[in-house]
């Protein structure tokens, strides 16, 4: 491997390869956190773990954590929207349908972002892309109908789990077209990531205690592990590594990890949730997967984010 492909391997496959697997996994875990803790002090509690680690991470890279006032304000709209909205809908989406549909749905954040992005950014899709996200919507609305048909007696569940991860798109969706504008891309990245984990911890924590009371706990060891590796490996590390290779090769290849973390999440959903496949849902993941991964192969695709994960 000569020095060019030893750097590529360095800074770009090795980082693809950890937070694509960290962020696969992550939706079953995310699943274990369910049950005592309200799913909104479980973010809450997520999330002050990560602003604390992601400041220790900018202080060893040399970031000072002084952004300003105009930096904090960005850093509070980014925790409201990424770290709150976002999260906060899944891990509610996800008491009403498996972890793997969730993810799958959450599959089609490039739609939104790129229509964000054409409205806000300039950046026009394409339309090899309009008719790609047109066929993954197919597949999702498969999906959606093999959910009710299992869960015919719970119906109103399942609506309300999809209308969720839809939510928690919009908000993934916002906050990554406010981080691709170039009045925000001037603040140091790590410094505004910890802002905005902590502004989201605090947000999270106000709503949990308005919608469900007194911060609640689960000491169990299982639920600490499943927090700290979200907190920390689903957090912390992955967007210490997606952002870098997002800078290095753009947003439009980094984004194949939206098409890879589904396959990942749905593998997980079969073998410990028991999520039965039938031939509509085995049509419509294909669908929902091959037209993501069309829509991202050529034009311009969505300014893409991590996933709610």
């Amino acid at each position: 491997m000569n020095g060019a492909h030893e750097s590529e391997f360095r800074t770009v496959i090795l980082p693809f390869i950890v937070f694509t697997a960290i962020w696969g996994s992550t939706w079953i875990v995310i699943r274990g956190q369910l049950g005592v803790v309200p799913p909104q002090w479980s973010v809450a509690y997520r999330f002050v773990i990560a602003a604390a680690a992601m400041a220790m991470v900018a202080r060893f890279k040399g970031e000072s954590l002084h952004l300003g006032s105009k930096g904090v304000l960005a850093a509070v709209f980014l925790g409201f929207t990424q770290f709150c909205v976002n999260f906060d809908a899944v891990y509610l989406a996800e008491r009403h349908i498996t972890s793997g549909v969730v993810a799958t749905v959450f599959a089609l954040l490039v739609i939104p972002s790129s229509l964000l992005a054409w409205a806000f950014l300039g950046q026009r899709p394409t339309r090899r892309f309009a008719w790609s996200s047109a066929l993954a919507v197919l597949g999702i609305a498969l999906l959606f109908l093999h959910e009710l048909r299992a869960h015919a007696a719970s119906a109103s569940a399942v609506a309300a789990g999809i209308a969720l991860t839809f939510i928690g798109m919009l908000g993934a969706s916002t906050a990554n077209v406010l981080q691709a504008r170039p009045e925000i891309r001037r603040f140091t990245l790590f410094a505004l990531l910890a802002w905005s984990m902590a502004a989201g911890a605090l947000i999270d924590g106000a709503i949990a205690f308005a919608m469900t009371g007194p911060p609640v706990m689960d000491w169990r060891p299982v639920y600490w592990a499943g927090l700290l590796y979200l907190s920390l490996a689903a957090s912390v590390l992955t967007f210490s590594l997606y952002y870098p290779v997002i800078r290095r090769i753009g947003p439009g290849k980094t984004a194949y990890s939206s098409v890879i973390v589904p396959i990942i999440a749905m593998g997980f959903s079969t073998w410990l949730e028991h999520y039965r496949w039938t031939s509509l849902s085995i049509v419509g993941a294909l669908l929902a997967l091959g037209g993501m991964a069309g829509a991202l192969s050529r034009g311009r695709p969505a300014i893409t984010a991590p996933d709610a994960a």
